[in-house]
């Protein structure tokens, strides 16, 4: 039994499209809410915030990123690092940390319905 639940903890989910797409800016806002970030470390760090269980490509990223700087929630800068390579850094705008307070209080609210609709379904 021991190994059965092992085996549950370590596979990993395939989550719905819809559900991936529907979090996306609000993950990202989250995330640029800590400070100022680029495009690879934020793919990072979704991947570590879910444990491996949501994996973004920045063919999925940077659409969001582009999306959020054209509503002014994130602003964009380039920087040239040591090795000459160019990254673009993202950063929320006073806008943008109004639409992450928001996007939090929204997905609490889906959180607790949800959690209170399921909570005869698995025993505690």
């Amino acid at each position: 039994m021991r190994y059965i639940a092992l085996l549950c903890i370590i596979t990993v989910m395939k989550l719905h499209k819809d559900l991936v797409a529907a979090s996306a800016a609000p993950l990202v806002l989250s995330i640029l809410s800590g400070g100022e970030s680029y495009g690879y470390r934020i793919i990072q760090r979704v991947r570590d915030l879910s444990r491996g269980e949501i994996q973004w490509t920045d063919g999925m990223l940077y659409p969001v990123l582009h999306r959020l700087e054209t509503q002014g929630f994130v602003r964009s800068r380039w920087v040239t690092t040591e090795a000459t390579r160019k990254r673009k850094y993202y950063t929320l705008t006073a806008a943008g940390k109004r639409a992450h307070g928001k996007q939090k209080e929204q997905w609490q609210v889906v959180h607790a319905t949800l959690t209170k609709s399921w909570s005869g379904l698995c025993p505690t």
